[in-house]
Formats: C-alpha cells, sequence, structure tokens
C-alpha cells in the first residue's frame, strides 16, 4: 500500500529551498505536493495580516483535498491566523503552522520554564496568532530574524534567488542566543525557512526543538500506521 500524500499550502517564492525546508521533498520519506497560492507573499501574510489571503488559501487547500492528499499544512507559519477556517473548510486533517505545538510542548516542560519561538519576524507575531492555536498565554520568549540581512534580503523582500546557506546558518545561530536561559525548556521554530537549521539551534541551546517538520512527520505517523512486530 503506497504511503499517505501530503499536501503543502506555500507562499509565492522563489529562493533555493535547500534540504529540510518543507517544500523540498527530500526533507521527508513520504510523498508530498505543493500548491503556490499566487499572490501570497511573504509581506502580505507575515508582515499585513492580509485577510484576503484566506479565500484563495481555502481555493488551494480544496485544491489538495481533491488531488487525493491525506492532510494538509502549510509552509509559512503566520499562516496560523487562518487555521481555523482551513481546518473547516477541507475534510482532512489540516496543520497549518507549527506553533500548533506550543500548547503541547508547554504542557511538557514543569514549571516555571520558558518556551523558546524563533521566528521570521518578531513585531509581527502577535497575540492574535497565539490564540489562533490556544497558546496566548504560553509563556514564550521570541527572537526574530527580520533584522539578519540574509533572511531580510533572500526570505522577506525576495531581493534573490540565491541563498549563502553559511552565512543564513550564522545568522540562525545568533538569533537563537536571544532565547536561552536558564529557563529556557523548548524551542518551536515558526518558520519554514530556519528549519534546514534546528540542529544547529539545538546543538547551541541544548534542548528539544520542534517546527514544522517535526509536526507534520507526526501528522503523516498517524495517517499511517502499521501492525508491530511479534519481538517475544
Amino acid at each position: 500500500m503506497s504511503a499517505p500524500t501530503i499536501g503543502v499550502l506555500c507562499l509565492q517564492t522563489s529562493f533555493d529551498k535547500i534540504p529540510g525546508h518543507i517544500r523540498n521533498p527530500a526533507t521527508f520519506d513520504f510523498p508530498v505536493v505543493y500548491r503556490v497560492v499566487e499572490g501570497a507573499t511573504p509581506q502580505r501574510l507575515v508582515r499585513e495580516a492580509d485577510p484576503t489571503l484566506l479565500t484563495p488559501f481555502v481555493t488551494a487547500a480544496r485544491d489538495l483535498q481533491g488531488a487525493g492528499v491525506a492532510a494538509i499544512t502549510g509552509a509559512c507559519g503566520f499562516l496560523v491566523l487562518f487555521q481555523a477556517e482551513l481546518a473547516a473548510a477541507v475534510d482532512v486533517p489540516l496543520h497549518s503552522s507549527s506553533l500548533l505545538q506550543l500548547p503541547m510542548v508547554h504542557r511538557m516542560l514543569g514549571p516555571g520554564r520558558t518556551v523558546g519561538v524563533l521566528t521570521a519576524d518578531a513585531a509581527a507575531l502577535t497575540r492574535r496568532h497565539l490564540a489562533a492555536v490556544g497558546a496566548q498565554d504560553v509563556p514564550i520568549r521570541v527572537a526574530g530574524m527580520a533584522d539578519a540581512p540574509e533572511f531580510r534580503e533572500v526570505m522577506l523582500e525576495g531581493r534573490r534567488d540565491a541563498l549563502d546557506v553559511d552565512r543564513l546558518a550564522a545568522e540562525v545561530v545568533a538569533r537563537a542566543d536571544a532565547l536561552a536561559g536558564p529557563d529556557l525548556g523548548a524551542v518551536v521554530i515558526e518558520c519554514t525557512d530556519l528549519v534546514p537549521f534546528a540542529h544547529l539551534v539545538q546543538a547551541r541551546l541544548g534542548v528539544p526543538v520542534y517546527d514544522i517538520v517535526t509536526l507534520t512527520t507526526m501528522v503523516h505517523a498517524g495517517l499511517a500506521r502499521h501492525p508491530y512486530a511479534d519481538r517475544r
């Protein structure tokens, strides 16, 4: 039996998607299909929270469902604003953002522990985004990438497609340092563009790190259960 397919709702971006990015099929060991929503730029979704994007994202989600996917996710954590509406628009599981993991991760930690959030733009991540997944009361510490030159020029502003991977890796590690502290219990990476560097964040901070790939892998595992071998 073939593995269930995951559909991915994508922003309109053209920069290089390296392994670890949700838009690189090599990231997963199961099939994925993509739908790019024309006009859905990082500026409109991340910084403007443009409500008119909901309709084309719903259309794309229904298109993916019609193509036979078993579940749907998103290639930008700021899609969380549309989580309820998108999930209601289709008949398959839909997880729009890695931020859905925030309440779960918080509950896995002991009292007084903080969850770090590494995001594309700290100023754009609001209480409204957190409330969309019931995380408005989760104790978090946020670090953003908007002032990191490589990230800003390539991911946010789309000035060029070629990515200096080493430069971006250094920026990610530097921003992750802002999350450090004795109370830090785990990190959730909001931005899908940063997932290829999750191992560097973990090595730097020494805590569990979750992102859209960890969530999508968990969702897929729930769709593809198999008998356990008898090990007696």
